[in-house]
């Protein structure tokens, strides 16, 4: 009964990762839409294709990775998601650099991926840990 309750308490201490990879999955849904959207619709594609969009988006990224790998990483000390989280984050800065393309886009859905497996590995250690 008290590793019951000890996992319940693990699990409602991860909802930054779960917050997370939600983000994740909505910066890959946008990614995909907007290359679907330009393709189709020029004028569309331009409005989520804003730069802001995609700044604002990596700020959210960075700032709950920092908080629920930084966490997690404190309690379980396993290095791996944050390593897995950071790389995914580089990349998705590295996607800001480059042109709106399949460079960019590529760039962005590997490093979004990354993020998300970051945060799923957290996820596990925090509740194996």
């Amino acid at each position: 009964m008290a590793e019951a309750k000890i996992i319940t308490r693990r699990r409602d201490k991860s909802w930054l990762d779960r917050v997370a990879i939600g983000l994740s999955g909505l910066c890959l849904v946008h990614c995909l839409a907007s290359a679907v959207l330009l393709t189709l619709l020029a004028s569309a594609g331009g409005l989520l294709l804003h730069p802001m969009i995609h700044e604002v988006g990596l700020a959210l990224a960075m700032g709950l990775a920092a908080i629920a790998l930084g966490r997690g990483w404190l309690r379980h000390r396993a290095t791996l998601p944050a390593l897995v989280g950071v790389c995914g984050l580089a990349l998705m800065g590295a996607a800001l650099t480059v042109e709106h393309g399949i460079g960019e886009t590529g760039l962005t859905i590997v490093g979004v991926g990354l993020v998300a497996l970051g945060h799923h590995l957290n996820r596990r250690a925090l509740l194996l840990g």
